[in-house]
């Protein structure tokens, strides 16, 4: 009876212990935005290689990650896709002083299901049918797809043909099922799937440049936060990005 007693309570503190230490095991939480999934991926399994708890990732749109941090929502780091949803954050004090940082620069690309006819035509005439792009009410892929349509003077003709989906990633998605004929993402984007191809580059200057702003959270526990966030800065954090096609800011 005794040796079942003693069984029983080492049976008991293996159930106390293991959860304990399964989350000591857990990595810094990380919110990122969509398009950085193959890339931050990357980066949290180098992290991890060098014998760090790898890294928790969350992607979504800039702008859902960001109204979850200001809610309070518990996380270490926050890398968006635009400037103006960090400086939402910077402005409802959800961040670290000191440790936001201009991180990632992209490309804005119109593309086409990789099996679809090339065509070789003027952006404008590519852009009179169904365009999927990510939200220009709140994402950022999609203010910058709008900003490039408005400079180009295109916005009034191909607003009323918008496929809009909840992220850029979805915006892929779209066109590699063939739900619409084009999509506006950015270069990284169309880089990371097999299914389309690019048939145009917007001009830089048709839109805002496009910045990934990195910073550290107020909410921030993890003890390796910091660290994680500075091994992204690094000239290995940054080379990682790199191979999938970001450019450095």
């Amino acid at each position: 009876m005794a040796v079942s007693r003693r069984w029983l309570f080492g049976a008991a503190l293996t159930l106390v212990v293991a959860p304990a230490q399964a989350q000591r095991r857990e990595g810094p939480l990380v919110l990122a935005a969509a398009s950085l999934h193959e890339s931050m991926t990357a980066a949290a399994d180098a992290w991890a290689r060098r014998g760090h708890a790898r890294p928790v990732l969350s992607f979504a749109a800039s702008s859902v990650l960001a109204r979850q941090a200001a809610a309070g929502a518990r996380a270490d780091l926050f890398v968006s896709a635009d400037l103006e949803w960090m400086d939402f954050l910077d402005r409802e004090r959800a961040i670290v002083p000191g440790t936001r940082v201009s991180f990632l620069g992209n490309r804005l690309v119109l593309v086409a299901r990789a099996d679809a006819p090339v065509e070789r035509r003027p952006l404008a005439a590519m852009l009179r049918g169904r365009i999927a792009v990510a939200d220009p009410a709140s994402v950022p892929a999609g203010r910058y797809a709008e900003a490039a349509l408005r400079k180009l003077g295109l916005w009034q003709a191909a607003a009323s043909r918008l496929v809009r989906a909840e992220n850029v990633r979805a915006a892929l998605a779209l066109v590699e099922r063939g739900a619409a004929p084009y999509g506006i993402v950015y270069a990284t984007d169309a880089r990371a799937s097999r299914r389309v191809r690019v048939a145009g580059v917007f001009p830089q200057a048709s839109h805002p440049p496009i910045v990934y702003p990195l910073a550290r959270l107020r909410t921030s526990s993890h003890p390796e936060a910091e660290g994680f966030r500075r091994f992204l800065l690094s000239s290995e954090g940054r080379a990682i990005f790199a191979r999938f096609g970001f450019s450095r800011r």
